[in-house]
């Protein structure tokens, strides 16, 4: 979502990094094309004012400017300011802890993917909370909406309200309140109907469902795509309903992200979640510094080390680990790899959150690497015998040849992937030498795996991903690899 203000960003701090020291001018001119950059991602503009005036005013400190990095430290400024414009450091979570059953109402216009959203969050309540939930769909306007939610709520396995055929949407409530305490349910969530815009039927018709079902929980479900109009919607609903949080939906798409930005300091509400794609578990609690690492290249270790923790078997990955430290990598053990990637995001989430690793990412848009080379890959190791992917060393010219075919690929794809799994077995070997995985943890705090594998740059993780390096420090085979269409 923040590509393009991201790219801006970077522009202007590598000015900055490059310069021994800073007059007051070069930080001005700078926070001028930060501004520039900000309005460009449709941030609202009372928002850009105050973030440039405040970021300007601690950067132009003699600390800074006397600093021995004062590039460093503009940057980090600049993190900490927009940390604190999305929602400061502490995050705040559902409330959950009223009398149940806990009301949480979803409100927004029509196409924001409340239903949707609901369901995400009933899920997520599910598993991360330990709570029975019910759902409930108060929508008699839109057509099936009310059978959307039942189908959802079956393919997630919670419960959902019978529906009613002509009944009113406070009636609705009522219904759902009544049946949540016969249930014994912890939570109730209520799907309220949204409009093309908003009008004074909406705003009444919620403000009765509020008053008969005091939720602890009013959540506004907001589109990012809708850029600028979104913080309008925001704004609207915040001056009739009394708003507790935002939840942000498709943040993975390919808006400029400024709503984000905008929402906490128009809504004076924070962001409580994002939805992150359409599959039914792609809702992220919303962490303020995390998406501000993302926004300035910093990435996000601690999203991916989770997302890793919910994805890979602990099973496989022991047995992983376990091959890995005898030096041992087969295309089994590739395929493996290449499936757990598939299902944390595929290539373009991972190099999202990799620190640095925005250039690697457009370098590999450049070089035709996407999530589809995945699945090509996968497919390959799939036509092999169990044989052949033991020992790749079996696969002759006529192998090849037979490979390809069952794949529907090429042979020089076939000799691409087993160019690839023969870099990563030399990796797994030199890692073996440097100790295992002990040795290689112990090198991360002594120049990292630059000083542990000459050929990745020399300059530690950094040399990997800093600023400037992009892909230039891959090993030469790997970066032949990455090259080739």
């Amino acid at each position: 979502m923040f590509d393009s203000l991201s790219d801006r960003l970077g522009g202007v701090f590598d000015k900055l990094r490059g310069r021994g020291a800073l007059s007051e001018q070069d930080v001005r001119d700078a926070m001028r094309e930060v501004r520039v950059a900000l309005l460009e991602a449709d941030v609202a503009l009372p928002v850009v004012r105050r973030f440039v005036d405040r970021v300007t005013e601690k950067a132009i400190g003699a600390e800074v400017l006397k600093s021995v990095t004062p590039g460093q430290q503009v940057v980090k400024i600049v993190n900490d300011e927009l940390i604190e414009t999305l929602g400061g450091e502490t995050q705040e979570g559902l409330n959950l802890e009223a009398k149940p059953p806990v009301v949480i109402m979803m409100v927004g216009l029509q196409g924001s993917g409340k239903t949707t959203t609901t369901a995400k969050l009933a899920k997520f309540i599910r598993e991360k909370h330990g709570k029975k939930a019910l759902m409930a769909s108060l929508d008699v306007n839109r057509p099936a909406a009310q059978e959307q939610l039942a189908v959802l709520g079956t393919q997630i396995e919670i419960a959902t309200l019978p529906i009613v055929a002509g009944q009113q949407p406070v009636d609705i409530a009522r219904r759902a309140l009544e049946s949540a305490r016969l249930q014994n349910s912890d939570v109730l969530l209520l799907d309220t109907a949204g409009r093309l815009h908003v009008d004074e039927a909406l705003m009444a018709e919620m403000k009765a469902v509020a008053s008969i079902t005091t939720p602890t929980e009013v959540l506004l479900v907001v589109d990012a795509l809708t850029g600028q109009d979104a913080v309008n919607v925001a704004q609207n609903f915040s001056s009739e309903v009394s708003l507790t949080g935002v939840i942000l939906t498709r943040m993975d798409g390919d808006a400029r992200g400024g709503a984000a930005l905008s929402m906490r300091h128009v809504t004076g509400k924070p962001i409580k979640f994002a939805g992150t794609g359409e599959k039914l578990d792609a809702l992220e609690p919303f962490q303020p510094s995390r998406i501000a690492n993302r926004i300035l290249g910093m990435g996000d270790v601690v999203s991916l080390v989770e997302k890793a923790a919910a994805t890979i078997n602990a099973a496989d990955a022991e047995e992983q680990a376990r091959r890995m430290s005898k030096g041992l990598f087969d295309l089994n053990d590739l395929r493996t790899q290449l499936q757990q990637m598939q299902n944390m995001g595929g290539l373009g989430m991972l190099a999202g959150m990799m620190p640095g690793m925005k250039k690697a990412k457009a370098a590999m848009a450049q070089s035709g690497m996407d999530d589809k080379v995945l699945v090509h890959m996968d497919a390959v190791i799939g036509s092999m015998t169990p044989k052949e992917r033991a020992n790749p060393a079996l696969l002759n010219a006529k192998r090849k040849k037979r490979v390809a075919a069952g794949a529907g690929m090429q042979v020089q794809d076939v000799n691409r992937l087993l160019k690839m799994h023969q870099e990563m077995a030399k990796a797994m070997k030199q890692i073996r030498k440097m100790g295992g995985l002990k040795g290689l943890g112990a090198l991360f705090g002594k120049g990292g795996m630059g000083a542990a594998m000459p050929g990745l740059g020399g300059g530690g993780m950094g040399g990997m991903g800093g600023p400037g390096n992009g892909m230039g420090d891959l090993p030469p085979d790997l970066q032949k690899l990455l090259n080739k269409k």
